[in-house]
């Protein structure tokens, strides 16, 4: 089992153009790599966005870093990237449990269920109404640079942060929406929370860059928004505006979901994966490069590999196993797979983490590190590994 005196690593790969891997430098990483100034803290989630990143410690402190020109990082700084994680301030008095990263804003969540918003505001994806407007009427750019309270009525079990929009499960099961739901132009955006009517007794919410998923306490997926490659699983790519059941997956039992750009997962009981959507760059996992799916359909080259949970970011998705490894696939170029060189794969692959062992009083110790958590984002990927003692 592994050492509950040796803190858990955070993992890093992929581009770093926005110094979204936390390495302090803009570097871009073919292999896993491991965020030095993270290393005294005792991490318990990661997030990836699309150019930024954020960690959430066992303590409830959260830090960011990344692109920050929007002010997604959630402080004052002035610089448009920040490469080394720093904590965000303004929420340093409360118990941060669970966040999420949109296409230029944050989202997080206390311990008694308060929730928070920062960065681009422009279609009132903060929860606040733009204040200003262009000669044509439409509203200019109202960033939030400080995390402030948004859906303040509610108590809130989970965040979840699309491309312009937010999503909020209040802890009685109910979903909340505000924003811009659709591609911009499509629909008016609205900064006061919406009810998302005809889900009931919702367990989790999963939300890409335009599409939403929620998954029922009594097993069944639902999904609304943007269609156009089969992302919602409805045999069709027809735009829906309030939700509908996901079709293909009855008989299995889901306990997780994951929802990337455009492209779906599902997590079942027994450890199989099920996979939608747009499958240009083999982000599906199938074995191809380009064909979508227009509904859920099992991954077979994972079968057997008792996968725990999965990830899906832009264009590529990776999946843990049980026993601490992760398979990647999907596009490839800046080292977002990990693999070391830059290829683009529907076939899973492991990812190897080839880092030291970590050094005690007694010396290194005989081990492996095993992965807990994935996150992927736009370009790059986190995750979170600890120190297995094969010693003991």
């Amino acid at each position: 089992m592994a050492s509950e005196s040796i803190n858990p690593i955070i993992l890093a790969w992929g581009s770093g153009e926005d110094g979204q891997l936390g390495i302090g430098n803009t570097e871009e990483k073919d292999w896993v790599c491991s965020i030095k100034a993270l290393e005294n803290q005792r991490i318990s989630a990661v997030v990836a966005g699309s150019r930024n990143s954020l960690a959430i410690c066992e303590d409830g402190k959260l830090f960011t870093w990344g692109w920050n020109q929007r002010g997604t990082l959630g402080h004052p700084q002035e610089s448009k990237i920040e490469s080394i994680p720093s904590q965000v301030k303004a929420l340093a008095n409360v118990k941060i449990v669970q966040a999420a990263i949109g296409g230029w804003h944050c989202l997080a969540v206390d311990d008694e269920g308060r929730a928070y918003a920062w960065g681009g505001n422009e279609y009132g994806q903060c929860g606040e109404e733009p204040e200003r407007k262009d000669d044509s009427g439409k509203p200019l750019k109202r960033d939030i640079v400080i995390p402030q309270r948004c859906a303040p009525r509610f108590s809130v079990r989970q965040v979840a942060a699309g491309g312009t929009h937010s999503v909020v499960l209040t802890r009685d099961g109910h979903v909340w929406t505000w924003g811009q739901p659709w591609p911009p132009g499509d629909i008016k955006q609205i900064s006061t929370p919406v009810r998302v009517h005809g889900l009931e007794e919702v367990r989790l919410i999963a939300v890409g860059a335009f599409h939403n998923l929620a998954l029922r306490e009594d097993g069944m997926l639902w999904a609304w928004g943007n269609n156009e490659y089969g992302q919602l699983g409805t045999g069709d790519t027809q735009p829906r505006t309030h939700p509908i059941p996901v079709q293909g997956l009855s008989g299995v039992t889901l306990v997780d979901i994951a929802a990337g750009g455009w492209h779906s997962t599902a997590l079942t009981d027994d450890g199989e994966v099920y996979a939608w959507g747009r499958g240009e760059h083999g982000r599906l996992g199938f074995g191809d490069d380009k064909s979508s799916k227009m509904f859920p359909q099992r991954v077979q080259l994972l079968v057997g590999e008792e996968i725990v949970q999965v990830s899906c970011g832009g264009t590529h998705s990776v999946a843990c196993t049980r026993d601490g490894r992760m398979f990647s696939f999907g596009r490839g170029d800046h080292g977002r797979l990990g693999y070391g060189r830059k290829v683009t794969t529907g076939h899973p692959m492991d990812v190897p983490i080839n880092l030291p062992p970590p050094m005690t009083l007694n010396g290194a110790t005989d081990g492996h590190w095993c992965a807990k958590l994935v996150a992927c984002g736009g370009r790059h990927t986190l995750a979170i590994a600890s120190w297995v003692d094969e010693s003991e």
